[in-house]
């Protein structure tokens, strides 16, 4: 009987749609390199991976591993939890986790400061998507006076 066919195994077929959880996962990866303001490649290069397989995590198309989430976490700075909850991820606490310290320049990180915690959060809360759009123009705007030394 060394033609019998075994029983299928289950899983997903390529004309099935990912599962829900590996979007929202997916999602969260994307969220949290956006913060950083990383690029796919980047984060690729830190995981050896091309930028093509980081959008694939992305969507969903691909699931993420657990050793794989785990340098993820550790990459973008979060805890393994911050990709299956619906955590704010401005307030994400950051991951110090299996006997790692805390990055040193953790108090000079932009993104980990009050100040820039309360005006994203701020940012966000304006509902009329015009007028948050204007005020993002306006901060690139005096961003880039500043630089000119204006």
């Amino acid at each position: 009987m060394a033609n019998a066919r075994l029983p299928r195994r289950p899983g997903r077929r390529k004309s099935d749609r990912p599962n829900p959880i590996d979007v929202h996962v997916g999602s969260r990866v994307r969220l949290r390199r956006n913060m950083l303001g990383m690029s796919q490649e980047k984060l690729g290069e830190a995981i050896g991976l091309t930028f093509q397989q980081v959008q694939k995590y992305e969507r969903g198309a691909n699931r993420i591993g657990a050793s794989r989430l785990h340098e993820l976490s550790r990459i973008l700075d979060v805890q393994v939890s911050f990709f299956f909850d619906k955590e704010d991820p401005v307030r994400a606490q950051p991951s110090a986790g299996f006997g790692e310290t805390p990055q040193e320049g953790f108090d000079s990180d932009l993104l980990r400061r009050r100040e820039t915690i309360e005006l994203v959060s701020a940012y966000f809360e304006i509902d009329n998507l015009a007028a948050r759009r204007r005020l993002f123009d306006l901060a690139k705007v005096l961003a880039a006076k500043g630089d000119s030394g204006s």
